[in-house]
């Protein structure tokens, strides 16, 4: 009998421990998708004191999908084209500065410190600020005339997202922060007597680097790569979600979810992306 009371102290103990984050992903996740769910199927008119529902089906689906193109297209291929081309961007550049940031030199807490203040001071509304003034962009960018040549000699379809993607060159590693740190985390984790072996064995930095510390990074870029897609995806500068926070709550909540199926896909792809990747460099 003391058993099976102990039993039950315990699941209770447990039960109030994770009754807040139950209590929590019920209020502001679970109900919140649901309601988004049921007004994306209805016309949602919002009156003093209360808000009408007209049951419409998919018909925001249609409009978005096929009648109206421009609530959805106009603005989510030319991002999905920035965001290929700033993902692996975003990826090279903080597995380089991690690598550098192992390294030991005075001052490296400092530079650790630099690179990282970007993601604390950078909120959503000073990104848009900077880029809205010009201040991500860089200066060789006029001087050079590199967005003449590439309307010159591009295909207008790629020449955009490029030219977009330079001009807020400098904020796009501003988002690498996280990544840095994730990275320098995953190279801590490596064993420094496999790079005495290697440096033993007469290996060079740069095999060293493809043989060593890359394959034991893939993990890492793989985590990285999930955190960018999810970050850039979901960042308040983005087109399609300055689309979604409008006051046509139906039409808005249709779009958050076809939005929300493409970022799945988007991740999926990553995923077997990974799955390849990981087994090339495992030799399986």
């Amino acid at each position: 009998m003391k058993r099976l009371e102990a039993k039950t102290l315990r699941k209770l103990e447990g039960s109030m421990f994770i009754a807040p984050w139950v209590f929590g992903f019920l209020t502001f996740v679970a109900f919140p998708l649901g309601y988004s769910l049921f007004m994306s199927f209805h016309q949602v008119k919002i009156e003093v004191n209360r808000t009408e529902y007209t049951y419409i089906g998919f018909k925001h689906y249609r409009e978005i999908l096929v009648a109206n193109g421009s609530l959805l297209y106009e603005e989510l291929i030319p991002f999905l084209k920035q965001s290929l081309m700033m993902i692996p961007i975003i990826l090279v550049f903080s597995l380089f500065v991690a690598i550098l940031l192992n390294l030991k030199f005075p001052g490296r807490t400092l530079f650790r410190v630099i690179f990282f203040l970007p993601v604390i001071f950078s909120s959503g509304q000073i990104v848009q600020e900077f880029i809205t003034q010009g201040e991500g962009s860089l200066s060789m960018m006029q001087s050079l005339r590199i967005d003449y040549y590439l309307k010159e000699y591009m295909p207008a379809a790629w020449a955009s997202p490029i030219e977009s993607v330079l001009s807020s060159f400098v904020l796009v590693l501003w988002y690498s922060g996280v990544q840095i740190l994730i990275f320098l985390a995953g190279r801590q984790t490596l064993s420094a007597s496999v790079y005495e072996a290697s440096r033993i064995d007469g290996s060079n930095p740069w095999n060293t680097f493809w043989q060593i510390t890359l394959p034991g990074l893939v993990p890492y870029i793989f985590l990285n790569l999930m955190y960018t897609v999810v970050d850039l995806f979901t960042f308040p500068s983005n087109p399609i979600i300055s689309k979604v926070n409008t006051t046509n709550y139906g039409s808005s909540s249709a779009l958050a979810w076809i939005y929300f199926v493409i970022i799945m896909a988007f991740v999926l792809l990553t995923l077997l992306l990974y799955r390849k990747v990981d087994k090339a460099l495992s030799g399986r």
